[in-house]
């Protein structure tokens, strides 16, 4: 077998004359110029003396030029680790002393590894290196079972843990999806998404790029943008929020969508208002669909035949799924289990926990997900909850004790608990529920204390002061209690 790359450069060499990323600035990269470019990296990276298998870290803007240093990466053979670009320093300390890696690419340089510099107009040093280049590094051939990416994720203590994803791990996902999605070569992708985690990264790319496809690469989300190019797109993929903005946005109702193939959503759950009022807009159903850092793609609905609102469809081509007790034995079809899943997209482990990674995959090969789900007499798969706190604002894991952990080391705040509660824009929304040392603690006081603590994205959206946590006879903190007494607090 061969590696992601290879594969894909079969795409590149017969489609190089075809229009690839097609960019708001006018400066649009055909499937030539994006090879060309990602070739010229695998060089510069041989240069900076990266081998196979050592990892590069990458916390950059999106771009033309990120797209193909994730390429290049890949073709030489060396291991992609991408990384949120609203981490602090402080959170980046963590993941350059796990990963260890030959070579960090971000805006700015760092003093503990060898750095290199690209900002969001695919500027800085890294460029400077490519565009001095003429040849292109080797094209190192990998075999499927090797790494390909680390993707850090939540861990149970709050501590992240990197979803070790072979070349098999990410082939294998975007050809059941270019499957069940029907993708064709003249599909044209709007792409609004980050590239640092697995929805924008691997999902929407390799779907597009394996078929050769065009793709609207826009920096980031914003509805006029989106507008204006979804008149010339095919696919749009994106999380709750890109749907929710864009039916608040004016002008929207009165596009056409008759040329639209399928709009796609994930990385949360879609609410059944925002399902049906967007049928009701555009004509189209909202295909959604069920993935996880560790696995990527686990189900969708289908292209063709009902999809139906707050469920996520059948488990993808390939993959085994099953709803089980905590010995992982299935339960009952239609009674409540942990929802687990085997097949070759799935993560063979974390980086560096063999603990951890023995924890949460079976001895028969499934991994336990912690999702929590139903699975009806046809097979369509149902999330009813989580097993773990985790909370997913806007598409983002965060996980609570991180929060916590800082919170409480505000002096205004005698111990803390972080919840999501419903939120209309972001599915779930960060709030504080604090026990006041003193006074009570406001969220300008909090807002300053994570400012350069923690990404903006995990820090409270609300503050709540009380004068005790509810506490079981353990003594553990019952979250589930703060849930249901505060899930209205965004929905009113």
């Amino acid at each position: 077998m061969t590696s992601l790359y290879e594969q894909l450069n079969v795409v590149f060499e017969t489609h190089a004359e075809n229009p690839c990323l097609i960019c708001a600035d006018g400066e649009d990269w055909s499937y030539g110029q994006l090879a060309d470019y990602a070739g010229r990296v695998s060089a510069v990276l041989t240069g900076q003396g990266v081998k196979p298998g050592d990892r590069v870290v990458a916390q950059v803007p999106k771009s033309r030029q990120n797209l193909a240093l994730y390429l290049g990466v890949l073709r030489s053979g060396a291991v992609y680790v991408p990384l949120n670009t609203a981490y602090t320093a402080a959170e980046l300390d963590y993941f350059i002393a796990d990963a260890e890696p030959r070579l960090f690419i971000g805006k700015h340089v760092r003093q503990d590894v060898m750095s290199l510099t690209l900002d969001e107009r695919g500027k800085g040093s890294l460029n400077d290196l490519v565009m001095a280049t003429q040849g292109h590094g080797p094209l190192v051939s990998r075999h499927d079972d090797d790494l390909a990416a680390i993707v850090y994720t939540s861990g149970t203590t709050g501590r992240s843990k990197g979803a070790m994803l072979s070349h098999r791990n990410l082939a294998a996902n975007a050809y059941a999806l270019n499957q069940a999605w029907g993708w064709r070569s003249d599909d044209v992708l709007l792409h609004a998404l980050p590239i640092f985690h697995v929805h924008g990264l691997f999902i929407a790319n390799h779907c597009a790029l394996l078929n050769g496809s065009a793709m609207h690469w826009l920096p980031r989300f914003e509805p006029e943008a989106v507008m204006a190019a979804l008149a010339s797109s095919t696919v749009m993929m994106g999380v709750p929020t890109f749907y929710s903005r864009l039916l608040a946005t004016e002008g929207f109702a009165e596009l056409s969508f008759s040329h639209i193939r399928v709009f796609i959503c994930g990385s949360v759950p879609l609410t059944e208002q925002v399902f049906q009022q967007w049928e009701t807009v555009t004509g189209h159903r909202i295909l959604e669909r069920y993935g996880m850092s560790e696995t990527i793609i686990n189900t969708t609905n289908p292209l063709e035949g009902e999809r139906v609102a707050a469920t996520v469809g059948f488990p993808l081509p390939g993959l085994d799924l099953r709803v089980a007790d905590g010995q992982g034995r299935p339960v009952p079809t239609g009674e409540v289990g942990t929802i687990e899943v085997r097949g070759e997209s799935v993560f063979s482990g974390y980086w560096r926990m063999p603990e951890k990674t023995a924890e949460e995959i079976r001895a028969d090969g499934f991994f336990i997900t912690g999702d929590l789900g139903t699975i009806d007499e046809s097979g369509r798969v149902s999330i009813v909850g989580r097993g773990k706190d985790l909370v997913i604002s806007g598409g983002y894991n965060i996980y609570p004790k991180e929060v916590e952990s800082v919170l409480d080391d505000m002096p205004e705040v005698l111990e803390s608990a972080v919840i999501g509660v419903p939120h209309a824009d972001f599915g779930e929304a960060v709030v504080a529920v604090v026990v006041p040392s003193a006074e009570p603690v406001t969220q300008q006081q909090v807002d300053a204390a994570l400012a350069d603590k923690l990404a903006r994205f995990k820090q409270p959206k609300a503050v709540i002061n009380v004068t005790e946590l509810p506490r079981n006879t353990m003594g553990k903190v019952q979250k589930n209690l703060l849930r249901e007494s505060h899930q209205q607090l965004f929905l009113s």
